[in-house]
């Protein structure tokens, strides 16, 4: 398949979040507002291809502290996984952190194998700031969190 990875536009901003409500309708990942997409949207990348009408995937790099990013809200529609897409879009968040000079990069996860893949480590949760926990207070499954914590030093 031969994409393209792109920031996103305005213009994406409600296919994007329909796009992670389907995901987070399965438990897998936390739901994001409007409005929290709009104020987020130089975080956002998307994959999209001419041949589709529809936005293929999307990930985020939101920017946390100094040293620290985190890649977040990674989706890719259900007929086009496994194409290497999720990769990609986990990559180009990765550059635009080392860009901005990030070199600490982690990810709270249930799809471990796939992060240790790109070079990621598990970590205890504990060791990340507190600024983090943040969203995870919008979370139905906090503090019971049973996500994994990975991160990556580039």
């Amino acid at each position: 398949m031969s994409g393209l990875i792109r920031k996103a536009r305005i213009g994406d901003v409600r296919e994007v979040q329909k796009l992670l409500a389907s995901q987070a309708q399965q438990g897998d990942l936390l739901p994001r507002s409007l409005s929290e997409l709009y104020d987020n949207l130089r975080d956002i990348f998307v994959y999209v291809d001419d041949e589709q009408p529809e936005i293929i995937g999307t990930c985020s790099m939101h920017v946390c502290w100094d040293d620290l990013a985190e890649i977040r809200s990674l989706v890719v529609r259900e007929p086009y996984r496994r194409q290497g897409i999720g990769k990609r879009l986990v990559e180009a968040c990765m550059s635009e952190a080392v860009t901005l000079g990030l070199h600490r990069i982690f990810v709270l996860t249930y799809q471990v194998e796939f992060f240790q893949r790109l070079g990621f480590r598990e970590v205890d949760k504990a060791t990340l700031p507190h600024k983090i926990w943040a969203d995870c207070l919008k979370c139905v499954k906090f503090p019971e969190c049973d996500e994994t914590a990975m991160i990556i030093e580039t």
